[in-house]
């Protein structure tokens, strides 16, 4: 079974709680209550592969943002959210994977860029197009969803786990080393 901890990171407000929540338990978040930090677990299968998710839903707020580089380090995949009503939160995911890559120093990680509130087609400022071409430019798949309406909030998350596992099959495996002596 693969373990896998994933983040949900982004600008506050975005819907990282609301896409967690609903992808969890299934319900949506109506009230907006800003998080520090929430743990979710869930097991899928992907794939035919039985995989058990953490489910870390960060701080949007510039507050916390001293907390980010643990979440970094300690996950595998990321979703990186903005809401496609607010152009700021776009631009905010950047400066997100610019860190993320930073931090984990690699030159790729298994992410999902999401552009939330897509039923909230009357208020759009940033363009799908901007967001899929952003999407290519980090290699990374791109979907808008709707936490609200549940639009393509489980896909959101199981194509990150396949980017995980992925990522996982190309990597060589890591030979455990046993403690032992050395003799000279």
């Amino acid at each position: 079974m693969l373990d896998c901890k994933l983040a949900v990171m982004g600008g506050g407000g975005v819907g990282k709680s609301a896409l967690t929540v609903m992808y969890t338990q299934g319900h949506f978040l109506e009230v907006y209550d800003p998080t520090i930090e929430d743990s979710y677990r869930k097991q899928q299968i992907v794939d035919g592969e039985t995989c058990q998710l953490d489910i870390l839903d960060t701080a949007g707020q510039e507050e916390y943002t001293s907390m980010r580089d643990s979440y970094v380090r300690s996950a595998r995949g990321f979703l990186l959210v903005y809401s496609l009503t607010d152009r700021g939160t776009f631009k905010e995911v950047t400066k997100l994977q610019e860190r993320i890559m930073r931090t984990k120093d690699v030159d790729s990680v298994p992410i999902v860029l999401v552009g939330n509130k897509c039923d909230l087609e009357a208020e759009r400022s940033v363009p799908t197009v901007e967001g899929s071409e952003l999407g290519k430019k980090w290699g990374c798949i791109f979907m808008e969803t709707s936490a609200k309406k549940g639009l393509n909030v489980e896909k959101a998350f199981t194509q990150l786990v396949r980017a995980v596992q992925k990522e996982e099959s190309l990597s060589p495996k890591k030979k455990k080393e046993g403690k032992g002596c050395t003799i000279l």
